[in-house]
């Protein structure tokens, strides 16, 4: 089988005005305008009324869709809608994200109030991906204890029985199709897998409960699972609170308006919003020239600047509210609010040099070249990085 090429689009390594050495978080701190870290509520409201605004024209256009005269210009406009409201979508998504963030506004009871509120129309869990997402930002990088995307390592791979499955697999798991299926799959349940299951985090991630992790209770929703101390119990039973309440506020409209149209309105749209988080969240942590660290070498900064920051166009900019295009500004200062964020990035860049990546690219080409090639990480390194093992090295050592 011949090898497959990686193809990315070229890091941008920009000269660094300070030696790495000094690159602390105290220090990038200092050259951030202290006004990048004032929070309005009443800006962060505008955007989110906005959003509203514009979901709210969406489905009063949709249910005039049955008016138009021909099959083909119906299903068209049911297609245009579920995408456009799909990225209206991600962008209330976003805001509910500050408000995970404490970045909404200076008031933590309103932030909780508002992204409880807008997650739960979303049916994310707000609470519980608070708490997990908070994690995330704590340990970015670290190869044993982050939550999200984290690869598997030579070791632990090599320790996987193999199974009759899994020999199928790595039969075909070069070929187009089978990238292919993968990505679609990685697409549409990617985010439902993460949520129930927990799948892509760390072996070293879950809360120190002072009981072994339990078989199936590694999910979002549940209250006493192993995903949550017992002090936070009583937060997750407000998060699937929020849940029931929009899913039989779904089920009462689809006995009203028919259960078809209630799949058009919103289970397409909350599909390509996953779609969408999804691909953001893995192409800002997954990069093949980003390393992930062992337990001896990471720090927080480290694990910060190893995201990316990428670039998506009108659509990034204006409706997901530029989380794309900074985002290792909001791993280090993540109560920085996104209207902030590019000042904020323009601020600290000069003094990072190689150690700030960004990627302007087509973002879903890489999204495909990244998901075929980033699969599994080497052992640690001498420095205590693990990087990408990329499957052509296979296919050499096998010729």
């Amino acid at each position: 089988m011949a090898s497959s090429t990686i193809q990315t689009a070229p890091v941008i390594q920009l000269k660094g005005e300070t030696d790495p050495k000094d690159i602390t978080y105290a220090f990038l701190r200092s050259k951030v305008p202290a006004h990048c870290f004032e929070r309005s509520a009443i800006k962060s409201f505008s955007y989110l009324v906005r959003d509203i605004i514009y979901a709210s024209i969406l489905v009063w256009l949709a249910l005039k869709i049955d008016l138009l005269p021909t099959p083909l210009m119906r299903a068209s406009a049911w297609i245009l809608y579920t995408f456009v409201q799909g990225c209206v979508g991600t962008g209330m998504w976003i805001i509910g994200h500050e408000c995970g963030h404490g970045s909404f506004s200076e008031y933590t009871r309103l932030n909780d109030v508002v992204g409880w509120a807008i997650h739960s129309l979303l049916m994310v869990p707000y609470f519980s991906w608070k708490i997990t997402h908070a994690r995330h930002h704590r340990y970015h990088g670290h190869i044993d204890k982050d939550v999200v995307f984290v690869p598997a390592t030579e070791d632990e791979v090599k320790a996987q029985k193999p199974t009759m499955f899994s020999k199928f697999i790595e039969l075909v798991d070069e070929t187009p199709l089978y990238h292919a299926v993968a990505l679609l799959g990685h697409q549409v349940l990617g985010w439902q897998l993460y949520m129930l299951f927990n799948v892509s985090a760390g072996n070293k991630s879950l809360p120190n409960k002072g009981t072994a992790p339990k078989m199936f209770r590694n999910s979002h929703v549940d209250p006493t699972g192993s995903l949550f101390t017992n002090a936070q119990t009583h937060l997750i039973a407000i998060t699937d609170l929020g849940l029931l309440i929009v899913a039989g506020a779904l089920y009462y409209l689809a006995t009203q308006i028919g259960a078809w149209k209630v799949v058009l309105l919103y289970v397409v749209p909350y599909f390509w919003v996953h779609h969408w988080l999804v691909a953001i969240t893995y192409l800002h942590h997954t990069h093949p020239t980003v390393p992930h660290y062992d337990e001896n070498n990471w720090t927080f900064v480290k694990g910060a600047l190893g995201t990316v920051d990428r670039r998506f166009g009108f659509i990034g900019r204006h409706f997901f509210h530029e989380i794309i295009d900074y985002h290792v500004i909001h791993h280090l200062f993540n109560k920085i609010p996104f209207y902030h964020a590019e000042e904020a990035t323009n601020a600290i860049v000069p003094y990072l040099g190689d150690q700030y990546r960004i990627e302007e690219g087509s973002f879903l080409k890489d999204l495909v070249n990244t998901f075929t090639t980033c699969k599994t990480k080497y052992n640690p390194d001498s420095n205590g990085e693990l990087h990408w093992k990329f499957a052509q090295d296979a296919e050499k050592k096998a010729n």
